[in-house]
Formats: structure tokens, C-alpha cells, sequence
């Protein structure tokens, strides 16, 4: 039975990531986006973060990604952006209406945007950049002491270069491709094997993905298992122009191919997409929607009316669910990473909507 969903208005402020992280250390949930924060359980009250950047349309901030970086016990988060072309983490004060000191982790080239995954599975997420000009794949692992507490620095692991004229592109994902319940990474020409020890032996890379179909591909794509297919797919989106598939992995006569199917070719720029069960059932759906004026009106589809979807595996293929559609200005987009979170203490995940069409709560009411 399909959702409902209540529209909560909570900004105009046009940033396009939001994470959703206990500022306070009062058990409570609250939303993070750009240079502010929001106090749940309501989210009115609204504290200053500190200055971002601004360039034309777009503010520097292309990711939220909760980590207590310095060990401290607060959670501070990680972002960067296309124009600063440095990886950076604000530091979290602990009060509100303190300035949030910001540290600079490496200048790494210009960043589509940068996710957080566990890849050695100790348990503390590691940071993956997405630097579609560069030619070197780096991973950031937090420095730590024997209890496991951040150290407030990193270190950089290079797991893959480019051939000299090749670039990593636009794509980025995490998950087991191999099928050996490893970290693989993602990207838009293929992926890279996570070995036995991801930071002293080598990634092996796959040029598996030459089709037009990853093209400009979603940030993150998503390796996941369907029920009822042998192994495993890659959920992918059309960042900058139409299109969304599942890509089935089948092995040939030793040599694996990729079969890919649609999902919803009729809709453009899903930038951002996750893994989720938001309906209850202890079965993960695939949450994403339009990234609004992505390229700030110049490219297929920016015009097109606005939607965020839930799309739900039957077992043969994807059944998509509506949570918000319209046109421009009704209708609503999820920036460059949104985020679901319990907000409300329900057990179920609420949705939270950033972008340049302001920053949106759609609270999941069940079936």
C-alpha cells in the first residue's frame, strides 16, 4: 500500500545538501544544511553555522556527512565543493549561535560532491570524493587513538590513477560488486575490486561500464541484491539529463555483461539516490528525485515539472510511488544529497529535501 507523506516547510535557503545529525548531545534529531541548523523537534529555530560560499546559483557545499571527527563526543560534518576544490570538515561547537571553526583536509580537485562509507568495515565511515577532473581515486581514513576516538586529521589513500588523458568522471558508489562481501567502488567507466586489504593491497580495476548508460552517472550509484536475481545489479541515475536503470550483472562464458532496464527513462537529473526501507517492510526501496536547476536552467529536462519518488522492487522490476510531483515552484526536487532519518520518533524515516528550491520536510505518515 503506498505512503503518505506530510509537507513541512522549513527554509527558503537554496543550499542543495542536508544531513540530519544529534547537534547538542540532547538525543534529539536536527537538520544541517549549508551555513545553518535546524533545532528539532520542530525545526523553527534556526542557528547560524558560519559563511559559505557563493558562485552564481551555487553555494560550496556539496555534502553533509556526520563524523566526530576530533573525538570530543559532538558530531561535527564533512563537506567541500566544485569551486573550493577542497575536502574540509566544520567543527561543531556544542552551543548554539557559536561559530563552527572550519578545517581544511585536502584540496583534491574540483568535488561533484563526496559521500562517507565504511570501506575497511572497522566501523568508522571513511570520505570518497567524487573529482570528476581528476585522474586519482582517493580515499580519506580518519585518524584515530586506541579507543577509536578521531584525532581531527586524515590520511589519504590513492587507490587507483588514471591513465595520463582519462579522468575519473562524474559516478561514484560503494558496495559489493564481487560478490565477496567487500567494499567495491564504483565509477563511470567501472569499478574498482576492494582486495583483502583495502589499504595495502591492490584494487584491481574493471572497465566494465563503456555504455552511454552511465553517462554523467549518479552520485551515489548504488550496488545492491534483488530477490529473484542471481547477482548483483547497479541501481544508476542520469545526473544531468534523463534516465534511471538497473543494470543486472550476468557472467558469460567467464566474462560479466551488463543488462540494463529501465526504471523511469521519462524524468531527469537523479542526482542523488539511496537505499532504504521507508515503508516498513524490511525490504529496502530506491529513494530519489529531480536535483532543481541542477545546471541552473541550461540542460535537458531542467524545466520539466519536479519529483521526489519511492520506487519499490516486485520482484521482476520497479513499481515507482509518488511523494511530491508538480510543476516548478508546486512540485519539488532533493538537491545533491538529501537525507531520510526517523525525525519524529515514529520507527518510520521522514525525508528531508534540500535544494535550490529551498529545504523541505516530508514526514512519512505510514501506509
Amino acid at each position: 500500500m503506498p505512503l503518505k507523506w506530510k509537507k513541512r516547510w522549513i527554509s527558503d535557503e537554496s543550499f542543495e545538501s542536508a544531513g540530519v545529525f544529534d547537534v547538542l548531545g540532547d538525543g534529539k534529531a536536527h537538520i544541517v544544511s549549508g551555513a545553518f541548523w535546524y533545532e528539532g523537534p520542530d525545526f523553527r529555530k534556526k542557528h547560524e553555522i558560519g559563511p559559505v560560499g557563493k558562485y552564481g546559483e551555487y553555494y560550496d557545499d556539496f555534502s553533509t556527512l556526520p563524523l566526530d571527527v576530533n573525538g570530543d563526543g559532538r558530531m561535527d560534518f564533512v563537506t567541500g565543493g566544485w569551486f573550493g576544490k577542497t575536502l574540509l570538515w566544520k567543527e561543531n561547537p556544542g552551543k548554539p549561535g557559536a561559530p563552527w571553526p572550519v578545517h581544511p583536509i585536502a584540496e583534491v580537485g574540483q568535488i561533484e560532491t563526496a559521500r562517507a562509507w565504511d570501506v575497511d568495515g572497522d566501523g568508522v565511515a571513511e570520505l570518497i570524493p567524487n573529482t570528476p577532473n581528476t585522474r586519482e581515486v582517493k580515499i580519506f581514513k580518519l585518524d584515530t587513538d586506541k579507543e577509536g576516538r578521531g584525532l581531527g586529521t586524515f590520511t589519504s589513500h590513492t587507490i587507483h590513477t588514471f591513465p595520463e588523458g582519462e579522468k575519473q568522471d562524474h559516478g561514484l558508489g560503494c558496495g559489493d560488486v564481487a560478490g565477496n562481501g567487500r567494499a567495491d567502488i564504483l565509477l563511470r567507466q567501472g569499478w574498482l575490486e576492494c582486495p583483502a586489504d583495502p589499504w595495502r593491497d591492490r584494487w584491481v580495476w574493471h572497465p566494465d561500464f563503456p555504455d552511454p548508460v552511465w553517462a554523467r552517472a549518479s552520485v551515489p550509484m548504488l550496488a545492491v541484491k534483488l530477490k529473484g536475481v542471481d547477482r548483483g545489479a547497479v541501481l544508476t541515475g542520469s545526473g544531468h539529463g534523463y534516465g534511471l536503470w538497473w543494470s543486472e550483472q550476468r557472467a558469460e562464458r567467464g566474462e560479466r555483461r551488463w543488462i540494463h532496464h529501465p526504471i523511469d527513462p521519462e524524468n531527469a537529473q537523479y542526482h542523488d539516490l539511496q537505499w532504504a526501507d521507508v515503508d516498513g517492510d524490511g525490504e529496502c526501496e530506491l529513494v530519489t528525485g529531480k536535483r532543481h536547476r541542477a545546471h541552473c536552467g541550461h540542460e535537458a529536462g531542467e524545466w520539466d515539472d519536479a519529483g521526489i519518488y519511492y520506487f519499490k522492487w516486485n520482484g521482476e522490476s520497479f513499481s515507482k510511488q509518488v511523494i511530491e510531483y508538480g510543476p516548478i515552484g508546486v512540485g519539488k526536487g532533493c538537491g545533491l544529497q538529501f537525507a531520510l532519518h526517523d525525525l519524529f520518533g515514529t520507527g518510520r524515516l521522514d525525508l528531508i529535501a534540500p535544494g535550490k528550491d529551498g529545504l523541505v520536510v516530508y514526514e512519512n505518515l505510514g501506509p
